[in-house]
């Protein structure tokens, strides 16, 4: 469960959101400029709240109050970004295995196994990102947050930089990812068929306002 009641002055921009996030993919709805991508910085870590609190099972990563702030790389939570950022001198079983060994965890085979089939990228092991189409790098991008083992994954308009066909052809993977794969996410997009297709609860934000939460119903 995500519990979040955050303010944060950005400028002359004012964000203020709470809401209790519950579903398995929480959708974060909103135009662009409407504050998604700050709250999912401070979900992260990589952006301090001004005043407020932000509880993630049952664990406080964020109380102005308190003086509570824990530190992004402690929280156990995966990002994928809209442009990927794969390691261009890595290869791909590199760039997997990168989350992994920067937060100390030991190897798991199986688990490796079952992220490379749920993300259908066993034939691409050996290639560098330069050699990928933007749907394989963001394939590979969810593969390396998967095997960092988050607790949560945020994924900030994942497919964003791609054409229609690219969307089409990754959008079934978000879903068996949704489906199967047991992490509960957050994610942010401003397309509403996309959300319809793969969120289970609705935040949407309105000039760093959060004007509607609930199915996704209330995005019709």
């Amino acid at each position: 469960m995500l519990r979040v009641d955050v303010e944060k002055q950005l400028g002359e921009f004012s964000l203020q959101a709470s809401f209790i996030g519950e579903g398995r993919v929480i959708g974060l709805f909103g135009a662009s400029g409407a504050g998604k991508t700050s709250l999912v910085n401070m979900i992260a870590g990589l952006l301090r709240p001004d005043r407020g609190t932000i509880v993630l099972d049952g664990e406080t990563v964020d109380d102005t109050a308190a003086g509570i702030h824990v530190p992004a790389w402690r929280r156990r939570i995966g990002y994928v970004f809209q442009d990927a950022r794969l390691f261009p001198h890595l290869n791909v079983a590199q760039n997997l295995d990168y989350g992994r060994k920067m937060n100390g965890l030991a190897p798991d085979p199986a688990q490796h196994t079952r992220v490379i089939d749920l993300l259908d990228i066993g034939t691409l092991l050996g290639r560098r990102p330069g050699k990928l189409s933007g749907g394989e790098r963001q394939r590979v991008a969810l593969g390396r947050a998967l095997l960092a083992k988050p607790r949560l994954l945020l994924l900030d308009e994942p497919l964003g930089a791609l054409d229609e066909g690219r969307k089409l052809e990754i959008l079934p993977y978000l879903v068996r990812l949704r489906d199967e794969a047991n992490v509960p996410m957050v994610y942010v997009s401003h397309d509403a068929a996309e959300l319809r297709q793969l969120a289970t609860q609705i935040v949407m934000l309105k000039q760093g306002r959060v004007t509607s939460l609930g199915g996704v119903k209330v995005l019709s």
